[in-house]
This record gives structure tokens, sequence and C-alpha cells, in this order.
């Protein structure tokens, strides 16, 4: 086994901007790039190989050859791959919407429920977005104020910037706002129930479906009880810092910033290292690889790599 570079599928949603090209350099020949899979093995969109001897498999061929010793006896556990990274561009404002926790979403959509991480790698000033309610809601008043149009009367608007973390757990009202650059770490699933989307158009040029119904099932009609924002803990290195972003029995992410070199090798879970800023080279047993702002490194579980460079890199787990 050896760490796996990896390619993003990209995908065009009618709010998405043009900086996972200009500043990222991912390859697309759509003219808006919203969002970059660059962990992913889901039916939507798998992530491409392209270093090694695996080059041109896609990630869930490759683990197949590789069986679990690769993914490590945490993520093994669950019966699927269990996470989801992102780097999303919101250059027009997400529609609001909710995802159903597990049990939900097995009974009604036949995948896992999603629960979610956000790490704003930058923003517009005077960005914000909605993160649950500013009080205490019933379900009859959501639903009203969905099919009125006042819905964002009750939501939480807040103001970001460069640096915040906002946990999203299964059943939280939340849209990202215009203007934010996103890295998200999250369950490896795609359902999404839209509770408003301000009357927009998609791409056949009729109003895209609302899912009302399914998100007043799901919804926690209250205010945020996990902090957020200028959140987690930072612990100075010899190489940089490390700043705890999201820690839960789905997923453990953190903010590396290197500057100097270090070791990673985790026996019980793969790790994933996606590069935001600067540029890193990974040095293991038979070879070494190199890549910058936007890369993707699939560590398998038990892999001794060695990092090194200068850099701002997300790195999670199971």
């Amino acid at each position: 086994m050896y760490p796996l570079l990896l390619k993003p599928p990209v995908k065009d949603y009618i709010w998405g901007g043009t900086k996972l090209k200009t500043e990222y350099h991912f390859e697309t020949e759509k003219e808006i790039a919203a969002e970059a899979w660059v962990l992913s093995c889901h039916k939507d969109g798998a992530d491409t190989v392209v270093n090694g001897e695996l080059a041109g498999k896609t990630l869930p061929e490759a683990l197949d050859a590789w069986g679990d010793k690769a993914l490590g006896a945490k993520a093994a556990a669950f019966p699927y791959f269990p996470l989801l990274i992102k780097l999303i561009d919101a250059k027009d404002r997400l529609s609001v919407q909710v995802h159903p926790d597990d049990e939900y979403a097995l009974k009604n959509e036949g995948e896992f429920g999603k629960t979610e991480m956000w790490y704003v790698v930058d923003c517009d000033e005077g960005a914000q977005l909605i993160y649950g309610f500013n009080r205490e809601v019933s379900k009859e008043e959501f639903e009203r104020r969905i099919k009125d149009n006042t819905l964002p009367e009750i939501c939480n608007f807040v103001p970001v910037h460069k640096g915040d973390v906002f946990f999203i757990a299964a059943g939280t009202l939340h849209a990202i706002g215009a203007g934010i650059l996103i890295a998200e770490v999250q369950q490896n699933s795609n359902t999404t129930y839209r509770v408003s989307d301000y009357g927009r158009l998609g791409a056949d040029g009729k109003p895209r479906p609302l899912h009302i119904e399914k998100a007043v099932d799901v919804t926690k009609l209250e205010k945020p009880s996990v902090p957020y924002g200028s959140t987690g803990k930072t612990e100075k290195t010899a190489y940089g810092s490390v700043r705890q972003l999201a820690e839960c029995r789905l997923f453990t992410a953190e903010l590396i910033n290197l500057d100097g070199e270090t070791e990673i090798k985790r026996d019980d879970s793969f790790v994933s290292l996606v590069v935001l800023d600067g540029s890193v080279t990974a040095e293991y047993e038979g070879g070494s690889l190199s890549t910058g702002k936007g890369g993707s490194i699939f560590i398998p579980a038990g892999l001794k790599v060695k990092i090194s460079g200068k850099a701002e890199i997300l790195s999670s787990r199971v």
C-alpha cells in the first residue's frame, strides 16, 4: 500500500463560482465549479487515483483491491466508506436545507444520514450563513413560515470570518451564504432536504423542488447548542500547530499548519489530507509524492508517511 493522490469529481450546481478552477486548478469543462469532492467513494461521484500502480482506478476500486486493512478497524466497522470531503465555492447562497439522521435516511432514502463540519477557508467581507433558528419554534410555525415565505425571520444568521468552524449535526437547519469558500467533512451521504430556494429556477428553467414534509419531520426546532465560530483548541508543535476542528463518533477533523516536517501514521483509521494552501511532499517507503493547493492525499491505515513543507492542511479520519 502507498499514499494515493486523488483527482476529485467537480459539480456545477447553479450557486457555484469559479475559484475551484482558478485558485485550486481543479479540472472541469463546466463553466461553474461549485464543489470538488476531494475524498469520495460515493456513487454520485468517486475520486480517481493519479499516482502509482493504481493510477486510473477509482478510489472504491483501489480500496477493494487493498481490503479492510487500508481502512483501519474504526473505518472498516462502518457498513460503507464513512467519509465524504468537499471543497465548496458558494458564489451565490445555497438553499436553506436540512439533512436527516441515519435512522430516518435509511428508512426513507436507502442511505445513511448526514452530519457534517464546515471550516471557512475564505469569505467575502460581510458574508453570512444560516445556522439553526434564532429561537425555539413549533413544527406548525416552521411549516407555515416555509409556505408563506417568512422563514428568514426565525433563522439564525451568523456573520462569518476566515477560520470559523460550524458543526452541523443531522437535523440542523443551515445554509451557506454567498461569497464563502468552505471545506466540508461529512458522512458519506448525498441526502438533502431543501426547505427554501428563494424562488430560484434550476438549469431546466423550473423551480427546484422543495422537500417540506420530510424537512419538518427531521429538523431540530431550536437554537444551536454547539459552540461555533472561532472554536477549537490549538496546540503548538515542533512543526507548526494543530487545531481541533471537530471530534465525534463519525469523524475527527484537525487543521494542521505545517512549517517543517512530521510523521503521520494511524493504525485504527486511514487519514485524509487536503491541502488548503501551500504545498506538501509526502515520503514513504518506496517513494514520494508532492502536491499543492487543493491536493488530496489518502493515507492507508498502518502506513507511516513523512510530510514536509509549508502548508495549511485539513486532516480527517474516523
